[in-house]
């Protein structure tokens, strides 16, 4: 295997437009994303409720998390972390639309269910 880096804050897109997904690496029972956002919000109504655990890094910009059961949503800036368990629902209320948000998104899944 060969080592491999980079600067997850290099090359970030322009501004505006979709967000954007990037996978940093993929293993057996684990992936990296880095995720850009300018704007982008979970649809109105709909939740993400994952099969798998999900801890979640704002590297730059700032966003509110809202999890299901809590009144009010959580507010991330830069530096601020989360771990979402599995069936954890939630959902991105508001980013920053003038700053890009930068997420760092590891998942992990169950080993016991990783088919090697």
């Amino acid at each position: 295997m060969i080592a491999s880096g980079g600067n997850i804050l290099a090359q970030l897109p322009s501004p505006g437009g979709e967000e954007l997904f990037y996978e940093i690496l993929r293993r057996p029972g684990v992936r990296i994303e880095r995720i850009v956002s300018s704007g982008q919000v979970t649809p109105e109504g709909e939740w993400y409720d994952q099969d798998w655990d999900e801890w979640v890094l704002l590297l730059a910009g700032s966003a509110r998390l809202l999890l299901e059961g809590e009144g009010e949503a959580r507010l991330l800036g830069s530096g601020d972390y989360l771990f979402l368990p599995a069936h954890c629902r939630h959902r991105v209320e508001w980013t920053d639309p003038q700053v890009q948000t930068v997420w760092l998104a590891v998942h992990l899944a169950d080993l016991k269910e990783v088919k090697h």
